[in-house]
């Protein structure tokens, strides 16, 4: 960074203030996709290994809470996937949030093209399923090849390097995070049973507190966890699957700070003209008090939206979502298991479907005049972009959880993991041989002053 750089980064320049969440959140996501790999690697390995029946016992251990007489009790993996996943969806909920208030799906015109390609990167899938497995056992299915898992494709993509333009960057993000709401929608409508309206009716009304909490202006972070745990509860009973909760609590979290920059520069500076001139016998205990309250100033000038996820995001990305590959993509693999007509079907349709549906919505979109290609981006480089986000994991997992039952649900695994692999090699191979050798341009200050 040169010396020239940090004025406008120290006094929040709005370029920075807007690129500075998605870069650090591309790095986050770029590394955690090794860690995610190395999480799958891990259960399948311990899942054909002769310690195979210890692995799968122990996601079985039951742990529980309870307070007198009350007790809740499931096993470990259950509190991974309805527990911990809720906070990997109250992420994504943030994130959701923040591309709607400042990122590429604020703009109907930018969010054209992102959010009809990832609707063509659920129905082609989905189609591509069903004509497979429609009517026969697994058709419930259909949702599990929906999805894209964004840390893999970042992942994927930083091996390339630079020469991946920042467009195609962002557009496969804000598919990512689109597609991330139409699997909250499927989830949520789709694969939810035996609706409870009464504990909907708890739950809606936890909602309304959360609002009402943030219109009052309370900010202390515990008393949000503590309405929040109840919603989870109230959902857990309803019928909906928990996991929802998170994401609806992302959504609601307030993307404007408390305090504005000119209100907080004001502090600051009636802050430092009291510490130059008060005298030394009233410094010590005033001190303490006066430097309190900027430290509110300074915390309360940050939007509790980005407050949030700085601090979640590292720990979902390289400690929950890790857990939850280890916990969930064990599968014994045995050669017959590759041609099981679920394995097929799902793989057909991240691998087929994906960048079918991708190219084909983009194209009308393009055509129609409602979005244009970003800067560097072709259709040969959009037909790669779209073979990469056929890599499912994580919430093609998910989603085979909930939808597959015990007999089909390893096969729904295996068809993931094929279609996952494939669209990965396939996708990085398309992009090696489209993007030019040189390092794509991107912004930079230098470039800026020089215009």
């Amino acid at each position: 960074m040169s010396r020239e750089a940090l004025p406008g980064r120290a006094t929040g320049a709005p370029v920075y203030r807007w690129i500075g969440p998605l870069i650090r959140f591309l790095q986050i996501e770029s590394a955690s996709g090794v860690v995610l790999l190395i999480g799958t690697a891990t259960a399948l390995i311990l899942a054909n290994s002769p310690w195979a029946n210890a692995f799968f016992d122990f996601w079985n251990i039951p742990v529980y809470v309870g307070l007198g007489t009350w007790e809740f009790r499931e096993s470990l993996s259950h509190w991974i996937n309805d527990g911990l996943m809720t906070i990997f969806f109250f992420v994504v909920g943030l994130e959701i949030k923040r591309e709607l208030v400042s990122g590429e799906l604020r703009d109907p015109k930018k969010a054209a093209l992102p959010v009809m390609a990832a609707l063509g990167g659920m129905v082609a899938p989905a189609v591509i399923y069903l004509m497979l497995r429609s009517g026969q056992p697994g058709s419930s299915g259909w949702g599990v090849p929906m999805a894209t898992d964004i840390a893999f494709v970042v992942g994927f993509l930083a091996l390339l390097g630079s020469r991946v333009p920042l467009g195609l960057k962002i557009l496969l993000l804000s598919l990512a995070i689109a597609d991330d709401v139409g699997a909250l929608l499927v989830i949520a409508i789709f694969y939810s049973t035996g609706t409870s309206f009464v504990h909907l009716g708890w739950a809606a009304l936890g909602f309304t507190v959360i609002v009402l909490l943030n219109r009052i202006g309370v900010r202390q972070v515990p008393v949000y966890i503590v309405v929040g745990i109840g919603i989870w509860f109230a959902v857990l009973h309803s019928g909906v699957h928990p996991t929802v909760t998170g994401a609806l609590l992302g959504l609601l979290t307030p993307a404007s700070a408390w305090v504005g920059d000119r209100s907080f520069l004001d502090v600051a500076g009636d802050i430092l003209r009291w510490l130059r001139t008060a005298s030394a016998g009233r410094m010590e205990p005033d001190r303490r008090q006066v430097l309190s309250h900027l430290r509110a100033a300074a915390r309360e000038a940050v939007s509790p939206l980005e407050r949030l996820e700085t601090a979640l995001h590292p720990w979902v990305a390289f400690g929950v979502m890790p857990l939850f590959a280890l916990a969930n993509a064990g599968v014994r693999i045995e050669p017959a298991a590759f041609l099981h007509p679920v394995a097929v079907a799902v793989a057909a349709g991240l691998a087929l479907g994906k960048p079918l549906g991708v190219l084909l919505f983009s194209w009308f979109a393009v055509r129609t005049g409602l979005a244009r290609l970003p800067t560097g981006v072709d259709w040969r480089v959009m037909l790669g972009g779209g073979c990469l986000a056929g890599i499912g994991f994580t919430m093609s997992l998910f989603i085979a959880g909930l939808a597959l039952d015990e007999e089909l649900l390893d096969a729904g695994k295996i068809g993931t993991l094929i279609g996952s692999a494939f669209s990965a090699v396939i996708g990085c191979l398309l992009l090696l041989a489209s993007l030019p050798m040189q390092p794509a341009l991107e912004f930079s200050d230098e470039s800026a002053n020089h215009n």
